[in-house]
Order: structure tokens, then sequence, then C-alpha cells
């Protein structure tokens, strides 16, 4: 038997894929599927296809060809193409686009006057960057789709050690034991917990809903970088009815930890974003209609954990740009899992032991 730990965009993707390659699993999930305590919860998070690393470059192609497996497999509409902008120096649009070039990657680098032209509901003040395949990907929909799948889901039970037995693995869950033959653990902020050698920091973000002046105008995914770092998307549910846009600060979290977390906005978040919406984004009205907080769980580098030591796979594909590749995780982890891969060195855990990441 395999266990899965965590029921989220990973774990979740992950369960489905060894589920559906015809393995025994057990998900296990200390809270519900979909539940709002961590950092896969809620409709909408980015898929784009711009980094200016070509390895991630890569990595976005297959996993948007893994989403449509999915939805094709499920039935469940999960990735709505928007197109994607990136603005700002600190983004590099000439930059990215040369990459995007490099790997064949549909882009186009537009001037501001060009992109005001083709996007009057956001002001540019330099070159922007288009790729049409970005978009928004759906985790509620997205975890709910894979848990039905699974035979053996165990929601409500957390686990509170991970040991070798032989071998195999014990969970400790309460006062009960589950031995496995394998493990997978993709607990998300509360894998400091499980696995406390592991570097890693958990910060507290916050996330705002304006509601768009015209309903009817259609909003690409943006991401933005001068001073501060800023992204943008299509709200989906989560902004409430009417149609919103959800924007961002992708640095400045507070430190924290899964179970100390207050779940309060930040005023300072708050008022940051709201004067980047009214100076930048002139089609929604800069007044939040909804607001909520996430947790991000950060590597030194940035870079995924995706690795397995005997019979335990560590999965954490996090630092706040993990989601997109959901699926594809999924697959990889199972692979890993299955003994059927060795892993990659960007993922490795090694690389912290070494004192590499930087």
């Amino acid at each position: 038997m395999i266990v899965v730990v965590g029921a989220g965009l990973m774990g979740a993707a992950a369960a489905w894929q060894l589920a559906r390659r015809g393995h025994e699993v057990t998900l296990i999930e200390a809270f519900d599927a979909g539940h709002r305590h961590g950092s896969s919860h809620g409709t909408s998070r980015i898929y784009r296809r711009a980094y200016a690393d070509p390895f991630y470059v890569e990595l976005t192609g297959r996993a948007g060809d893994a989403w449509r497996e999915l939805e094709d497999e499920t039935g469940a509409e999960l990735l709505q193409v928007t197109g994607g902008l990136d603005l700002g120096a600190g983004r590099d649009p000439e930059g990215l686009a040369r990459v995007l070039a490099a790997g064949g990657v549909p882009h186009e680098l537009l001037t501001a006057a060009a992109a005001a032209e083709r996007w009057p509901q956001i002001r540019f003040d330099g070159p922007v960057l288009h790729h049409p395949e970005a978009g928004v990907v759906n985790p509620d929909a997205m975890v709910a789709a894979c848990v039905r799948r699974v035979a053996r889901f165990r929601p409500g039970t957390r686990v509170t050690a991970i040991e070798r037995a032989g071998q195999g693995v014990r969970l400790h869950l309460g006062e009960e034991d589950l031995l496995a033959d394998r493990v997978i653990v993709a607990a998300g902020s509360w894998l400091p917990d499980l696995q406390p050698e592991i570097p890693l920091t958990v910060t507290q973000q916050q996330v705002f809903h304006f509601p768009l002046r015209d309903p009817t105008t259609a909003w690409p995914i943006l991401v933005s970088k001068d001073r501060d770092q800023i992204f943008g998307l299509p709200s989906g549910a989560d902004g409430g009815t009417a149609p919103a846009y959800k924007v961002a600060q992708h640095d400045g979290g507070t430190p924290t930890t899964a179970a100390t977390r207050d779940g309060v906005v930040s005023p300072a978040s708050r008022a940051l974003v709201s004067a980047w919406v009214a100076d930048r984004l002139p089609g929604l009205d800069p007044r939040p209609v909804a607001e909520a907080t996430c947790l991000y769980t950060t590597t030194p580098d940035e870079d995924f954990i995706l690795d397995r030591t005997g019979p335990i796979v560590i999965v954490s594909p996090c630092s706040g740009h993990g989601a997109k590749f959901a699926p594809l995780i999924g697959a990889l982890a199972a692979d890993l899992a299955l003994g059927d891969t060795d892993p990659h060195p960007r993922f490795a855990l090694r690389r912290f032991r070494a004192g590499t990441a930087g």
C-alpha cells in the first residue's frame, strides 16, 4: 500500500496518478478536501509559460499537457486560457522574450502604446511581453476531481510523525499507527513539522479582489515587477458573484507557521496593493470587494523539493509558483514512489546538505 499525506494540489495529484496506474493508495488529510487552512484552496491560480529559467519553461509545457490530460479524464474544466502579460523593468520583458523564443513558446514583445491599444484597462509605461498560452487554473476543482478517483480517502486524520519501519514506513496518527510500503509526504506548510531538518520558510500572504468597472472586459493574467512584485488574474468565484480581478503582492509575506498563522489581512498590504491598482489598473475599482490570506512555503533557492529517501518521497513544489505544475508534479511524485525515476538534481534534498542553495 502507498500512503499520500496531504490532499492539497500536489498530494491529490499524486494519489490520482497512483490510482489511475492501478495501485492501492490511501490519501490522508488533516482537514477535508478543499480546506482553507493552507495553500491549495480557491478557484484561481496563475498558469504561465514566462520564466527566465529555461528549465521551468520546459516544465510549464509539460504541465499544460498534464492539465489537459486531467481535464480529459475527469471531465472537469480546470485550465482557462486568458493570455498573460509580463511588465516592469524587474520582469525584463525583453529577456523573457529571448528565453521563450529559444523554447519555441509563442509570444509577442509589445511597446507600451501597442499594449494599451489591446488592453486599455491596464496602464503600461514600458515594453510588455504577451504570451497567449497563459491562463487560470482552478485548485478547488482539481483537488475535488482527483480525490473522487481515490478509493481510500481519510479526511480529518492528522499524521504526527513518520518513521522507517523495516522496509516500509510507520505513520503515527494520534492513537493509531498505519503501516505502508511507501509514503508520499505532500504536507505543504505542515512539512516543517514532519521534516524539521528541511530548510523551509512559511509566510502568510494576502490576496485582494477588485471589481471590474466594465464586467464584460476580458482580462489576461499579469506579473509586474518594479519596486514590488505584483501579480493579477481573474478571480473566479473567489471574488464573489460579480466579475472581479485578483491582485496580490508576491513578496513581503509575514513569517509564520501553519499552526500559528493569524489569518488577519495586513492593512499595509491592502494599502500597497490598492494604491498599485489605482495607479496601474484603471479598469478596476481600487476598493477590494473580497480579501483573504494564504500560506507560502519557500525553499532557500525557490526551487522545489521532489526527492526520495528509501520508501519516503518528499514533495514540496512551493515558493509561490508551484500550483501551475500540480498535475505534472503528481506524475513525477508517483514515478519516484514507484522507483521509476531518480530525483532531478534541481529538486534533490542533497543540494541543501551540500550548502549549494542560495
